[in-house]
């Protein structure tokens, strides 16, 4: 994997299993683009043009960053509550590794 990319490894009875931050980042994607009064992930210009941080630790836990927009009319906290259950139900249950914290950061309202 000559790539810089990080991966996911779990070993297994016949081999490995590399899971890439790629992976992850689009099981994000979907998980919150699913909340109600989520309208997009932000892009932020600190990141390099990212609307989200994957860190994987040495035990292959996993932790989230990301930024959204949310709909005008709903309650941002409970929007980025619902995005933080939602993003980890959904990364632990597809990848089978532990999500130990999930950082939701609101950037942007959007009026419809």
């Amino acid at each position: 994997m000559a790539d810089n990319k990080h991966y996911i490894t779990q070993v297994q009875e016949n081999g490995n299993v590399m899971i890439s931050e790629d992976v992850v980042a689009a099981i994000v994607t979907h998980a919150v683009l699913e909340v109600e009064g989520v309208e997009a992930l932000h892009t932020r210009k600190s990141w390099s043009g990212k609307n989200m941080e994957i860190a994987i630790a040495e035990d292959n836990s996993l932790s989230i960053d990301c930024n959204l927009v949310v709909k005008y009319g709903y309650s941002v906290i409970d929007v980025a509550k619902a995005a933080q259950n939602a993003i980890t139900s959904a990364v632990e249950s597809m990848t089978g590794v532990k999500v130990t914290q999930v950082n939701v950061n609101v950037c942007h309202i959007a009026r419809q």
